[in-house]
């Protein structure tokens, strides 16, 4: 699959953070849909299926993206759904995925702080669509 086949669902409610993200993956090649809110992103899963999400952890809940990526898999098991997120430096609390309870509340493949470098962000995706 090359990535101009690739759509990947980004939802934050930091707009330039959602711009920020819709620009790099675009210069990687693929194809974004955006979504600004919680509501907005359930409401394009509904008829839509991206080969991969990226959700912000709190957008108008603190569990925003807990919610969106146990509707996302859900619905489409198959999409990898990778949580990016400043709460570890907001709050201390870092989301490991390292035994059996969290991976199955988190329902994310992958979690990120934000701030992340756009080279590790695209090897990251390349890793979870195993491109």
């Amino acid at each position: 699959m090359e990535n101009k086949d690739i759509t990947i669902l980004i939802a934050d409610d930091d707009y330039d953070y959602l711009n920020q993200m819709d620009f790099h993956l675009k210069k990687f090649g693929f194809k974004t849909i955006l979504a600004n809110s919680q509501k907005e992103c359930e409401e394009i899963i509904e008829t839509t299926k991206p080969n991969l999400a990226i959700f912000d952890l709190m957008m108008e809940n603190d569990d925003s993206g807990f919610i969106l990526s146990y509707k996302l898999k859900k619905k489409y098991p198959d999409v990898p759904v990778i949580l990016a997120s400043a709460v570890s430096s907001v709050t201390g609390y870092i989301f490991e995925q390292e035994n059996t309870d969290e991976q199955n509340w988190i329902k994310a493949d992958k979690f990120l702080e934000k701030g992340i470098r756009p080279d590790q962000l695209h090897r990251e995706i390349n890793k979870l669509l195993e491109l």
